[in-house]
């Protein structure tokens, strides 16, 4: 039975993981609120659009545009922030914490691409236990299926490390 080798062990399980991640991983948008405070990671160019299509019937809802990437955007809105400090998931996770002190909040939305959802979550959730985060998902659409896969995969490949607690990388 040289099937049973440690390397292929590996890999099967390697393999079955990256299925659960991604079956696990949040793909849609929970409930909004009117109130809400909605923070949206930059580093995909489809997260912030597809934050202010989902908010366009909450005008009080306020959005916080989270990463390096929001000083692409010209946004004129009253209700959008914008967090230009932090570059990485971890230090949008320290930027949304500070905010979330600041502001006293016990709910927020959370914006950013399906792959990256499950552990920017999970980074977030670690820097606010007591605050109630609602995943929303943006799709990956019109992305070729090989570029989807690998995308899947380098996030399915961070969240394990970010498990053994390294939270930058």
């Amino acid at each position: 039975m040289k099937i049973f080798t440690p390397s292929f062990l590996i890999l099967g399980f390697f393999v079955l993981g990256g299925m659960i991640f991604k079956l696990t991983s949040p793909l849609s948008c929970g409930p909004i609120l009117p109130n809400d405070n909605i923070f949206v990671l930059t580093g995909d160019a489809r997260r912030i659009p597809f934050a202010l299509k989902q908010t366009e019937s909450y005008p009080a809802a306020k959005i916080h545009i989270i990463g390096v990437g929001s000083h692409k955007f010209n946004i004129q809105n009253n209700h959008v922030a914008m967090e230009r400090q932090s570059k990485s998931t971890y230090q949008n996770a320290l930027a949304i914490k500070k905010i979330v002190k600041q502001k006293k909040l016990d709910r927020i939305v959370v914006v950013t691409t399906e792959e990256h959802m499950k552990r920017a979550m999970h980074l977030i959730h670690h820097e606010n236990p007591k605050t109630e985060i609602i995943s929303c998902s943006a799709p990956l659409i019109g992305m070729p299926p090989s570029q989807r896969v690998q995308r899947w995969t380098i996030e399915y490949i961070k969240y394990i490390v970010t498990l053994f607690g390294i939270k930058e990388g």
